[in-house]
């Protein structure tokens, strides 16, 4: 058996890493989440090995810990509930008949959750096997780079940094186990020196291989990635070509869309305001078969404070005014502005004498420097005004009215190509086909595509061929596609109807982070890439643009008022139900009016840490596997550190009633230096072998104190004193 040291603990970290790197692809390729569950899982299993407990609780910690990540996961009642209990066991029973059965796809997350941790557990006994048993482990180790590069070759998942961890794992841990046959086998001595000049030559080894293999040039691919031809084909849709896999993010070329995409999590911009908002970078107004463009520009220049040249809201809508300060990333390279709706000035912008130009057209702002070249804003603060709707004026628009719409206007956001399939208008009129007002059909066609037909998917998502339309595809073939496919079909469904329509791009309002440590009243959220939406702006001549959210799973609640005649002209169970509060009024209304008290709210805490949890849970399972090292280590050379800590704390005690407790330990630092006391050993038997061993007569005088002490339970004053410099010596002698 491998001694519990700390190359032992190397060799058990490496293994996790190789282990983990099987993990890495799940979260990103499928559907599982909370993938830091079964992460601790492995990291309790690895924990348990090391620590060489006994089989009943290593059976007993991860049957309690499988209990309790079910539990969490997939019930509300508490883990010592018994309900739930019944509840899963019943499920196991019934998915044994699925098993039965051979209907895969019946069995519930429960029961596969369940499975999921039975094989991380065989993994893990197989990976002790064959480090304790074999020590050989080159079999697992291929295995995995044959995982992660078939992985990296037909999937969207990019493993260049994950083939390097597994390289310097994977050859770590089989270094490590070869020189634990050679000691085996050939009955090679264990000493430091020796392990030392084993581990030296392998880092240096493994360090220069990883270097060499990052610096040196690589040569370009003999054949084309398969990727783009496999996922973004669809089993519905044959012989479909692909434009190639892209990594999602806000970008400027829109003409072909379709394909599948790749999750970036980098994050692009924070802002500070009351509440989340859906920011805006462009809108696109002609829609082409394949995509969208920009019919033509007009620039307008502005400055700081000025008012944004940008499509106004009537004085019929009510507002409410509002502020945001924005801070991009530095990896942020656009000189583009992102902006609310509603948007009326550019305050306190970084970097300080810059210009703004925006284009009419498509809305999109841009920044220059003095020298008129592009400038990429870094903060900044955008007052704007949200807008407060009211259904009886929503509902007003029946038709177009040359009177108070433009017809150059209407013809721009009504524009539809000739070879638009005609099914997809019959679609929509047929969807509409009992609503009498603009409104209510925009609500109609956003409504559609939450049946259960269309699936939002971001990897398996068809690119149309020559002869095929963008939206007809997704509409009639794959139905199947993310925020693009959803609102490029609202916005050309609504102009097949006469209803002006654009295609707006930009990004969700993100995740919150934390409450602003200079106003607690304001809310810290960051925006990443895959934020990056779009989504369908409707245009009421008496309401202005009024952005639909069609994207299944994305909600852009708007704010409206349907008291005092707001009904729709159907059926009033059939119009859309009110609205939320904004986030910033909920909010308000939770917190408690005494500032005093707004410490000891229980449920805002809980949130707070929660979230906590969920941003660093990564930094955190880090900063564990770190101080678990440093206290292996600790612990394995407490023999040198832990003395002088005893010199430290006995050095200022007085009194003689120390000198029991004093004595014994002693006998453990001697333990611990390995001169351990035999069974039935008597004290003075031992304390002649400690001198004997030492040279002395110290541990004797000393012995012949302590029995007196136990003897007659009392010491004569300052007998403490007087013995104090022996034991001294004696655990000193022990540092040497």
């Amino acid at each position: 058996m491998i001694k519990r040291d700390f190359s032992s603990f190397l060799l058990y970290t490496f293994s996790f890493f190789l282990l983990w790197e099987w993990l890495r692809p799940i979260e990103q390729l499928t559907e599982t989440e909370h993938i830091e569950i079964f992460i601790i899982f492995l990291v309790i299993s690895f924990a348990l090995s090391f620590l060489h407990f006994k089989w009943f609780w290593k059976y007993s910690i991860k049957t309690f810990f499988i209990f309790y990540a079910i539990n969490r996961l997939h019930y509300e009642e508490g883990l010592f509930d018994s309900t739930w209990v019944k509840d899963f066991f019943r499920d196991i029973a019934d998915n044994f008949g699925l098993l039965a059965a051979r209907n895969w796809n019946g069995l519930s997350n429960e029961f596969r959750t369940l499975l999921f941790f039975i094989l991380l557990w065989l993994m893990v006994y197989l990976i002790n096997y064959w480090i304790l048993n074999r020590k050989q482990i080159f079999i697992f180790f291929f295995m995995t780079l044959v995982y992660i590069t078939v992985l990296d070759t037909f999937t969207p998942y990019v493993a260049k940094a994950a083939i390097v961890r597994t390289v310097v794992a994977g050859f770590a841990v089989m270094g490590m186990l070869t020189f634990y046959r050679i000691i085996q086998k050939e009955n090679v001595s264990t000493e430091s020196t020796y392990l030392r000049r084993w581990m030296v030559p392998l880092v240096v080894m493994i360090s220069l291989s990883v270097l060499v293999g990052i610096a040196a040039p690589k040569a370009a691919p003999f054949w084309p990635d398969p990727v783009p031809y496999l996922t973004a084909a669809n089993d519905k849709v044959p012989e479909r070509k692909a434009s190639g896999v892209h990594r999602i993010g806000y970008g400027t070329n829109d003409a072909e869309l379709g394909g599948p995409f790749i999750g970036d999590n980098n994050p692009v911009f924070q802002y500070g305001g009351n509440g989340k908002n859906y920011w805006k970078m462009e809108t696109k107004d002609r829609y082409t078969g394949k995509g969208w463009l920009t019919s033509g520009t007009t620039p307008i220049t502005f400055r700081q404070e000025d008012l944004v040249p940008v499509f106004s809201l009537p004085g019929t809508v009510e507002t409410i005014k509002e502020s945001a300060r924005v801070v991009t990333n530095p990896a942020y390279h656009f000189n583009y502005l992102m902006y609310p709706a509603g948007i009326n000035k550019v305050l306190k912008m970084l970097p300080d004498g810059s210009r703004f130009e925006i284009d009419t057209t498509n809305e999109r702002i841009s920044l220059f420097g003095d020298n008129n070249e592009p400038a990429v804003p870094r903060v900044f603060t955008v007052e704007f005004e949200r807008p407060k709707y009211k259904a009886r004026d929503l509902i007003q628009t029946t038709s177009f009215n040359p009177t108070s719409i433009n017809q150059e206007f209407y013809q721009r956001y009504t524009l539809l190509p000739e070879e638009l399939p005609p099914r997809v208008k019959a679609l929509a009129e047929e969807i509409t086909a009992t609503e009498t007002n603009w409104y209510d059909k925009a609500k109609a066609i956003e409504n559609y595509f939450g049946r259960s037909e269309f699936s939002y998917d971001q990897k398996n998502v068809a690119v149309p061929d020559t002869n095929d339309d963008y939206v007809d595809q997704f509409l009639f073939e794959t139905k199947r596609g993310y925020c693009d496919n959803f609102s490029s079909s609202m916005a050309v469904m609504l102009r097949t109807l006469g209803i002006p329509a654009r295609w707006v791009k930009g990004f969700t309002g993100g995740d919150f982070l934390q409450y602003s440590d200079e106003d607690s009243g304001t809310q810290i959220y960051q925006v990443t890439n895959n934020n990056a939406h779009s989504w369908v702006e409707v245009y009421f001549p008496n309401q202005g643009w009024v952005p639909f959210e069609p994207t299944k799973g994305f909600s852009n609640e708007i704010i409206i008022n349907y008291e005092a005649g707001g009904t729709s002209s159907n059926n009033q169970s059939t119009s859309t139900p009110p609205v939320k509060k904004p986030q910033q009024e909920e909010i308000k209304d939770t917190n408690p009016t005494n500032d005093s008290n707004k410490w000891f709210d229980v449920k805002r805490i809980w949130a707070e840490t929660k979230l906590f949890f969920k941003n660093n849970w990564k930094r955190m399972i880090f900063l564990f596997l770190l101080l678990s090292g440093v206290a292996g280590i600790l612990y394995r050379i407490r023999g040198k550190w832990v003395p002088y800590c005893l010199l430290m704390l006995y050095r200022f005690k007085k009194k003689d009633e120390n000198f029991g407790a004093a004595y014994l330990a002693l006998l453990e630092q001697f333990d611990r230096y390995g001169l351990k006391r035999k069974e039935n050993q008597t004290l003075r038997n031992y304390a002649r072998y400690i001198d004997s061993f030492f040279s002395t007569r110290e541990m004797t005088r000393l012995t012949a104190i302590y029995e007196n002490y136990l003897y007659h339970q009392h010491l004569p004053k300052g007998t403490w004193k007087e013995s104090h410099e022996l034991w001294e010596n004696l655990i000193k002698k022990t540092i040497t």
